[in-house]
C-alpha cells in the first residue's frame, strides 16, 4: 500500500479541483436570479472563496459581513490575485465596484455560498451524477471518532475514501491538516470536487452545530446522516440545550439527507427520530431500550473492545474495533449501520472484517479475528510505553467526554488514575464546574492546568475549575499547576507503574491559543518528553509530525 502523504503548513491549504471546469458568470447569475452591476459578459469562473488572501486566478470572490468589517472591503485585494467577480450583498457593492470588478448582489451571501459553490464546483446532486457516496456525522461527543471508523471499515471494503474531520482532511492516501470541523462551503465543494477528480468512492464528513447553523453543507444532500447524542457544549454559539438541539436539526431534513441513523444513548435521539423528516434507524447500547439496532459488549480489552451488533431480520455481526470504552465500541457500531443504510450488505462488511486483523496479537492463522482497522489521532491515545504510569492524550472537552474517558481509562488501570486538564478560554464557561466535578469524581488525582486561555485570564480559569472540584470533593488531592509543560512534568512524577493519565483537551492540536496568537505546542510531545525525564520510554505514535489546527 502507497504511504500516506502528509502536507504540513501553519495554515493548512484549501484542497480544490485541480482541473476545475470554467463556466460563464453571466449564467450563474441567471441560475439564481442574482442582481448584476457591470458587465458579465465573457466572464467566467473556475472557483469560490471568502478569503481574499485565499483568491486563485478565475476566482469568485465572496464579500460577507464580519465580526468587524465587511468581507467585501477586500476586494481590491481579490482583484489584484486575479478574483473575476465578487458576490455580495448591497452593503458591499461599492467596495466591489472600486476594486473594478462586476458584482453578483444577494440579500444574504453567506445563505447562498453553499448552493452557488456547488454550482460552480458541479458537486449540487441535480447537476452531478458522480459524486461520492456521502456519510455526515453530528453529535456532541464522537463525530470524529465515528469518522475515523467510517472510513477504516470503508478502506477495508476496498474502496477509495475521503475524510473531512475536526483533524484532518484525507483524499485517498493524501492528508492534510483541518481548519474547522466543518470547512467554510465553497472549501466544502471545492473538496468534493477534487475527491471526484481522485476517484473516491465513500467519504465520511463531521458536520458540527456551527456547520449547520453557518450554511457550511448548503447545496450538499448526503446519502446517510448520523446522529450520536447531545450534552452540555457550545452554549457560548447557542442559548441554551434546545437552541443547540434546533441547530443539529437541519441534518435530519430532505434538503441535507436521503436516510439517517441515530443513536437513543441519549434521550436527545428520541427527539431526532420524533422531529426527523426522512427515513431514521436507531441504535443503542442501552438492552431496555426499543431500537433496530443493539450493541452489546462482548469484551473490554486494554487493546480493543469486541461487541456485537444484532439488527433486523435477525442480522449479526462480531467484532474488535482498536478502541477502549463503551463509547467507541458504540460509535463503530454506528458507523456499521450508517454503512448498512448506505446500501453496503452486513455480511459484507463481516467478510471485510476478517480479511485483515493483523494489530491483534492473540490471532491465530486457524482463529481469524473480525477486526476494525482505523487509528484516531488524539482520541484517547496512548503516548506511553510498556513501562512507567499509562498516558492517555485526549481531545474530549466537555462533561460528557471526561466521564466516558475517565471511566475507560479507570477499567484498565490497576492503581491511581490521574486526570490533567484546563479549559478552552473566550468558550463556553458555562461546562466549566461540570468538567471539573466530573474530573475530581472520577480521578485519584486532579491536575488542573492551562489549555486554549485566547483573551482570558488564564490564573482565572484555572480557579473556577478548582473551586469547583474543592467545593464538590473537599478531601481529593487536587493540584493547580501552570504551564501545562510544568503540569505533565508534576503528574508523571506523582504516578508509577500501574498507575494512569488522562490529558484531556489538547488532543491532536499542535498549538495554544494565547491572546490570540496560535503558539507551537503539542501535549503528545511534552508527554513523551515528561516521560522520558522520569526514565520511562514513550512510544513513538504513529501520528507525529502531524499537524492539525482549528476545532470550530
Amino acid at each position: 500500500m502507497r504511504k500516506k502523504e502528509h502536507l504540513s503548513a501553519r495554515i493548512p491549504p484549501v484542497l480544490r479541483p485541480e482541473h476545475p471546469t470554467p463556466r460563464a458568470v453571466a449564467e450563474l447569475a441567471n441560475a439564481f436570479g442574482l442582481r448584476v452591476v457591470g458587465s458579465v459578459d465573457a466572464v467566467e469562473t473556475t472557483g469560490v472563496t471568502l478569503s481574499a488572501a485565499e483568491v486563485q486566478p478565475g476566482d469568485l470572490f465572496v464579500g460577507v459581513h464580519g465580526a468587524n468589517r465587511h468581507g467585501a472591503e477586500f476586494s481590491t485585494e481579490a482583484a489584484e490575485r486575479g478574483a473575476v467577480a465578487v458576490l455580495t450583498d448591497d452593503a458591499g457593492v461599492e467596495h466591489a465596484q472600486a476594486a473594478g470588478l462586476p458584482v453578483l448582489v444577494v440579500d444574504d451571501p453567506r445563505a447562498a455560498l453553499g448552493d452557488v459553490s456547488a454550482w460552480v464546483y458541479r458537486t449540487h446532486p441535480d447537476e452531478a451524477t458522480d459524486l461520492p457516496q456521502l456519510f455526515a456525522v453530528t453529535g456532541t461527543n464522537g463525530k470524529t471518532s465515528t469518522s475515523y471508523i467510517l472510513e477504516g471499515i470503508l478502506k477495508q471494503l476496498g474502496l477509495v475514501t475521503g475524510l473531512s474531520s475536526t483533524a484532518e482532511r484525507h483524499i485517498g492516501t493524501l492528508s492534510v491538516t483541518s481548519r474547522l470541523t466543518t470547512p467554510e462551503a465553497s472549501e466544502m465543494h471545492a473538496l468534493l470536487a477534487r475527491m471526484r477528480e481522485s476517484e473516491v468512492r465513500a467519504v465520511a464528513v463531521e458536520v458540527s452545530a456551527q456547520a449547520l447553523s453557518r450554511h457550511r453543507v448548503d447545496g450538499i444532500v448526503f446519502d446517510v446522516a448520523a446522529f450520536t447524542n447531545l450534552s452540555h457544549d457550545h452554549l457560548d454559539d447557542y442559548a441554551d440545550m434546545e437552541e443547540y438541539y434546533q441547530a443539529k436539526l437541519p441534518l435530519f431534513q430532505p434538503e441535507h439527507a436521503r436516510r439517517g441513523v441515530v443513536s437513543l444513548d441519549t434521550d436527545w435521539g428520541h427527539r431526532v427520530v420524533q422531529d426527523s423528516r426522512i427515513p431514521v434507524t436507531t441504535i443503542t447500547v442501552h438492552a431496555d431500550v426499543e431500537a433496530e439496532w443493539h450493541v452489546d459488549i462482548v469484551e473490554a480489552h486494554a487493546a480493543y473492545t469486541e461487541f456485537r451488533l444484532t439488527g433486523p431480520e435477525g442480522r449479526e455481526l462480531t467484532t474488535r474495533v482498536p478502541l477502549i470504552g463503551w463509547h467507541m465500541a458504540a460509535n463503530a457500531a454506528l458507523a456499521i449501520v450508517m454503512l448498512v443504510e448506505g446500501g453496503f450488505e452486513l455480511g459484507a462488511i463481516a467478510h471485510a472484517l476478517e480479511s485483515n486483523h493483523r494489530q491483534y496479537a492473540d490471532q491465530t492463522e486457524d482463529h481469524p479475528v473480525s477486526a476494525i482497522e482505523c487509528y484516531l489521532p488524539g482520541r484517547t491515545e496512548r503516548v506511553s510505553g510498556d513501562r512507567g504510569p499509562s498516558v492517555y492524550v485526549d481531545f474530549g472537552h466537555s462533561p460528557d467526554a471526561f466521564e466516558n474517558t475517565l471511566a475507560a481509562v479507570r477499567q484498565f488501570t490497576s492503581g491511581k488514575v490521574l486526570m490533567l486538564f484546563g479549559a478552552d478560554g473566550d468558550r463556553d464557561k458555562t461546562k466549566r464546574a461540570d468538567m471539573a466535578r466530573i474530573g475530581a469524581a472520577g480521578s485519584d488525582i486532579l491536575v488542573i492546568t492551562d489549555h486554549h486561555p485566547r483573551f482570558e485570564d488564564a490564573a482565572s480559569i484555572r480557579k473556577t475549575l478548582v473551586d469547583a472540584a474543592r467545593e464538590a470533593f473537599p478531601e481529593h488531592e487536587i493540584h493547580e499547576v501552570s504551564p501545562p509543560e510544568a503540569a505533565i512534568r508534576l503528574a508523571v512524577g506523582l504516578l508509577g507503574e500501574g498507575d494512569s493519565i488522562l490529558w484531556a483537551g489538547p488532543g491532536h492540536q499542535d498549538y495554544r491559543d494565547i491572546q490570540g496568537v496560535r503558539t507551537p505546542y503539542s501535549a503528545r510531545d511534552e508527554a513523551r518528553q515528561a516521560l522520558r525525564e522520569a526514565g520511562w520510554e514513550p512510544n513513538s505514535g504513529p501520528a507525529d509530525g502531524v499537524r492539525t489546527e482549528g476545532t470550530r
